[in-house]
């Protein structure tokens, strides 16, 4: 065991925890103040939920023993010898508890970004089924495929901290969500205006902070790749956020807030795959695409006709499938892309992108139709127009 590398990777769990209550509040102030708890509750609930099913099963499916490349055998359930030593550890270099700790961060906040496909309107019991079967059937199986030893890392899918296993695959979710839920009351009839965006670029600043700790983290070390992924991240958001407010100024006349803070998460999201994998000038140059490309994502919705209620798909699915491919085209870092004389590790990227999109969709849609079948997803009209503040929760946010 090293301990500097323990600590720094305690402190990255810490910090990745934290984006969770950041996510919370990015969306909360993205909603109509009737609903502002109801939408943070569904994002922090899963620090308690995905936490526990993350320790009886979760966990072992996505890191056990491989079976067959597809899910990991049970031999860690209950966290069964996932001890205090490097025994069993994935890595040598700390405790296995670190390991699993900090993978469980991960798991937490991947359903918690779905929740902005389904804004306002969706029943929270059915939400609380749908995230327990999710972990355990699309959640687990991508993390065992990527990073636990299956099919899709031994393939050569380079994916350094998650854009397959969590924003690939929560976009992928999200627009089976908005497909099945249907838009929302008054949805392109009347206006639906975020109620609090001070509250939106607060969480925005804190997924900032936290993903330091969600992609150098990643590096599974102190060092100097750490160091690298970090400088990457930072790159990709910043450039992001300019490329973003620029074409929002081109297009509409007028840069707004709003749009420098979703083109700040979709530099993050792009980044998130490649962030072990580039230097520091790819970073920048797959930021500045990805706040374009996120944007007309986010303007697509319009066009298709779906109501993805706080634009999941636009910035995780399209975000995190561009910063996947570009992998494939800038990796230089302990892997090379096309750019740098390898054009079959882009194939290898285009066959675990549309391996994850297809996965996560067909079993996100199934899940979904399910628990509509057995206790409806959606509340009533009466409730969605009080907001799912009083019907869900009996709470109110704001006192008038």
């Amino acid at each position: 065991m090293n301990a500097a590398d323990n600590a720094f990777i305690l402190v990255s769990a810490a910090l990745v925890m934290f984006m969770t209550p950041g996510l919370a509040l990015f969306y909360a102030g993205l909603v109509r103040s009737k609903n502002v708890l109801g939408t943070i509750m569904q994002s922090f609930i899963m620090l308690g939920l995905v936490s526990v099913i993350w320790a009886v099963v979760g966990y072992s499916l996505a890191f056990g023993t491989d079976i067959g490349g597809v899910i990991g055998g049970l031999n860690f359930s209950f966290l069964n010898g996932v001890g205090m030593d490097v025994v069993n550890s994935p890595v040598d270099n700390l405790p296995h508890m670190t390991f699993m700790i900090f993978q469980c961060m991960f798991a937490v906040i991947t359903p918690a970004l779905i929740t902005g496909a389904f804004a306002e309107r969706m029943k929270f019991g059915a939400f609380m089924v749908f995230a327990i079967l999710w972990v355990i059937l699309v959640y687990c199986p991508m993390a065992h495929w990527v990073w636990g030893g299956g099919w899709m890392g031994e393939m050569g899918a380079l994916d350094f901290a998650g854009g397959a296993v969590v924003h690939m695959s929560s976009g992928a979710a999200a627009l089976a969500a908005a497909l099945c839920l249907g838009p929302r009351k008054g949805y392109g009839k009347e206006p639906i205006i975020p109620h609090n965006l001070p509250m939106t670029v607060t969480g925005a600043a804190i997924l900032w902070f936290g993903w330091f700790g969600f992609n150098a983290g990643s590096a599974l070390a102190a060092d100097g790749l750490a160091a690298s992924a970090f400088v990457a991240t930072h790159m990709a958001a910043a450039a992001a956020a300019l490329s973003w407010i620029v074409v929002e100024w081109m297009h509409h006349g007028k840069p707004t807030t709003l749009g420098a803070a979703s083109g700040v998460l979709a530099g993050l999201v792009a980044i998130t795959p490649a962030a072990g994998f580039v230097g520091p000038m790819s970073a920048i140059i797959i930021g500045l695409a990805a706040g374009v490309i996120c944007y007309l994502g986010v303007l697509l919705k319009s066009k298709l006709g779906y109501d993805d209620s706080l634009d999941v798909v636009g910035i995780h699915g399209i975000g995190g499938t561009w910063g996947a491919f570009a992998t494939g085209l800038f990796a230089s870092v302990g892997a090379e892309g096309l750019f740098f004389g390898n054009p079959g590790q882009l194939w290898i990227q285009v066959v675990s992108i549309v391996a994850t999109w297809l996965f996560c969709f067909i079993m996100s849609y199934a899940l979904f139709k399910i628990v509509d079948a057995i206790i409806g997803l959606r509340v009533d009209p009466e409730s969605e127009e009080s907001g799912l503040d009083v019907s869900e929760h009996s709470e109110t946010g704001y006192q008038l």
